[in-house]
Formats: C-alpha cells, sequence, structure tokens
C-alpha cells in the first residue's frame, strides 16, 4: 500500500522543481550579456509559459480524471526535460529560447502541477487547506534554491547553454522518479459525480466569478514583480550581489504566505480573500516610496507573502463549498486568469522599463488592481 507521506514529499519535490520558473528574472541580465535579450522579451518567457502551464492544466486535470495521477505527472516531467534541454541549444536565437522554454517546459509544469495538489487532498481530506498550501509552498519556494544555482552557474564561468543542459538532465531526473509516486487512494468514495442544482450552478458561477477577478489581479501584480525583480532592483541602485537576496526573500515570502494562507482559511474563510488584495494595494504603494535598504527588502518579502495567498485562499474556496471533485473540474478554469496574467504582466512591465526607464507606471497599474479588486471582495456578498 502507498504511504501518504511518500506521496506528500513527492509532490512537494515536485512542485519545488517547478516553481523555479519564478527564478527566471535572476536569467534576465546574463541572457543580456551574453546573447543581448531585453527585459521585455526575457519577461515575455517568463508571462507564456506560466500562460501555457495554465492552459494545459485544464487537459491536465481531465486526463488525470481519466488515467490517474502519474500518467500526467510523467509526461509533464518528460517536456520539462526536453523544454530545459533544446534551450541548451538555442545559442542566442530567442525564438528557439521563446518555444523551449514557454511553450515545452512550460507545457510539462501544466501537466504536473495540478497533480500533486489534487493528490494532496485525496491523501489528506480533512486538511484541504494546509495540504494545499504545502502543496504549492513547494512551487513558491524553488525560486529561492534556483536562483542561488543560477548565479553560481553565473559566476562559476558556465555559459548559459550548458546550464541549461545540467539543469534539465538533474531536474528533469528528479521529476520522472517524483512522478512514479504519485498515486491515488485506492478508496473510490469520491468518484462518484453529483450534478449541481439551478440554484447550486448559479452560486458556483458568482464564487467562479469572483475568484477569476481576485486571481487575476492579485498574481498579475506579483508576477509582474517577481518577473522583473532583479533588474527592477539593479534600477533601483541597489548592487548586483543583492538582487538574488531579492529573489530569495520574495521567495521565502511565497512559500511561507501559502502554507500560513492554507492555515488560516481553515479558520477564518473567505474574509481573507479581501484583505490579501487591500493589503497588496498598500504595500505596492510603500514600494514605490521606500528608500533602498532593509525596509526595500522587507516589503518584497511581505509582497511575496501576499502573492502567494492567491494559490491557497481560491481553491480552499471552491474545495470546500464544492467538494474535491468539483474542484479539480472548476479550480483550473480559475487557474487560466493566473495564465492570462502571466502573459500580459511580466512582459509589460519589462516593456514599460524598456520605454520609459522606469517600472513606476507599470506598479501604478498593479496598485489599480489590488485597491479595485479588494473593495469588490470587500463589498460583495461572501455567500450567495
Amino acid at each position: 500500500m502507498q504511504n501518504r507521506w511518500i506521496v506528500l514529499v513527492s509532490g512537494l519535490i515536485v512542485q519545488t522543481i517547478l516553481g523555479g520558473i519564478y527564478a527566471w528574472s535572476s536569467l534576465t541580465p546574463w541572457l543580456a550579456d551574453q546573447y543581448g535579450i531585453s527585459n521585455g522579451e526575457s519577461g515575455f518567457i517568463f508571462g507564456l509559459s506560466i500562460a501555457v502551464f495554465t492552459l494545459v492544466m485544464v487537459g491536465s486535470g481531465r486526463l488525470m480524471a481519466h488515467k490517474g495521477p502519474r500518467i500526467p505527472a510523467l509526461i509533464g516531467a518528460s517536456l520539462y526535460l526536453l523544454g530545459y534541454l533544446a534551450a541548451s541549444f538555442f545559442h542566442g536565437s530567442y525564438m528557439i529560447l521563446l518555444l523551449s522554454i514557454a511553450l515545452v517546459a512550460g507545457a510539462g509544469i501544466g501537466f504536473c502541477y495540478v497533480v500533486p495538489l489534487a493528490v494532496g487532498m485525496q491523501w489528506f481530506p480533512n486538511h484541504k487547506g494546509l495540504i494545499t498550501g504545502l502543496s504549492v509552498g513547494g512551487f513558491g519556494g524553488g525560486a529561492m534554491i534556483l536562483s542561488n544555482l543560477i548565479e553560481a552557474a553565473k559566476h562559476s564561468g558556465l555559459s548559459i547553454d550548458r546550464y541549461f543542459l545540467i539543469y534539465s538532465l538533474i531536474a528533469g531526473l528528479i521529476l520522472l522518479f517524483c512522478a512514479l509516486m504519485l498515486v491515488s487512494p485506492k478508496k473510490k468514495a469520491t468518484q462518484a459525480s453529483v450534478k449541481l442544482s439551478d440554484s447550486a450552478q448559479t452560486h458556483l458561477t458568482r464564487t467562479m466569478v469572483k475568484s477569476i477577478i481576485g486571481m487575476f489581479s492579485g498574481t498579475f501584480a506579483g508576477l509582474l514583480l517577481i518577473g522583473n525583480l532583479v533588474p527592477y532592483t539593479l534600477v533601483r541602485g541597489i548592487a548586483e550581489q543583492y538582487t538574488t537576496v531579492a529573489v530569495m526573500l520574495f521567495s521565502l515570502g511565497n512559500l511561507t504566505g501559502r502554507i500560513v494562507w492554507g492555515h488560516l482559511f481553515d479558520r477564518m474563510g473567505e474574509s481573507l480573500l479581501s484583505w490579501a488584495l487591500l493589503l497588496g494595494s498598500l504595500f505596492f504603494i510603500a514600494l514605490l516610496f521606500v528608500p533602498e535598504g532593509i525596509l526595500y527588502f522587507a516589503i518584497i518579502s511581505v509582497l511575496g507573502f501576499l502573492f502567494g495567498s492567491q494559490f491557497v485562499l481560491y481553491a480552499g474556496m471552491l474545495s470546500k463549498k464544492f467538494g474535491v471533485t468539483q474542484f479539480s473540474r472548476y479550480y483550473p478554469l480559475v487557474f487560466l486568469s493566473y495564465g492570462f496574467a502571466g502573459i500580459v504582466a511580466p512582459g509589460f512591465g519589462g516593456w514599460v522599463a524598456d520605454f520609459s526607464g522606469s517600472y513606476n507606471s507599470a506598479l501604478m497599474v498593479c496598485i489599480i488592481l489590488l485597491l479595485g479588486a479588494g473593495l469588490y471582495f470587500s463589498f460583495a456578498k461572501t455567500s450567495e
């Protein structure tokens, strides 16, 4: 019989590797130095990979329902390996890099991502919020590890092509092994399909609309920041050796936030949704005015913490209201708003900086979105 702790740990490892995509901005100066790739172009690779992964996640959830968790996880691990392996041959070709990382590796993330999340809730049905936080927490913490590895590789004299080759083999093989460990419990009690009544369907639709608005606003702001964090930190006049600290602190906040918000949701419920968004707008305003130094890094960490809430609160709300079966069907659709934010936000932030020399206008857009969504949740009924 499969040990549920082995499944949980394997899922955490999978999510940690996949979450390395959040360290992409650590590659931006390296790509610029070696191949002249601009901030906007690099941000678009990151954003498109997020969009592809969320689109593929919808199909992965359906595949998992029919074939079990192991098949989509193995497909995803294979695509992730192949994507980064192909990137090692790009030699300055932006199109090859875009296709290999954003499309192939991004699809790999999409096939894998939903599996540890859904399987974890199946093995631990009485702790959905906490398990969701732990599962996606690994995804949030991956950048903290990978950003350090990227810096070490860059300063060791490796070419970026060789880095992609080594990373593809190590990360891909670990993913393949962990994918074999991801199985569902053999109980079949949750397999019955429940047809929703008209009133329940209306309630679901309203919940979905609220979730989409909130997740898009919250993830747009977070993705714009993390997708441009290294060049933004440099623009602020902070020395290059401290840019990794900024990425690590955002990632640590993201990781911690996913776990803490999941625990809090089990106790406090939907009331947390508006707080996460409104606090986000407040700290983005602070980011515009804070001087360089410890306070700057503290705010980056808090924004990572608030960003992490987005991947727990809406998942917790849907799973709590409609059960695990309905969650696996509808949450990927809500998650598409994160994908749309991914394809727009990082590239938008990079292009604003390329043309204006400042990220301030892009940060103002983040503030407006977070404030508007937070006020919407504050005045909307939390239960309809």
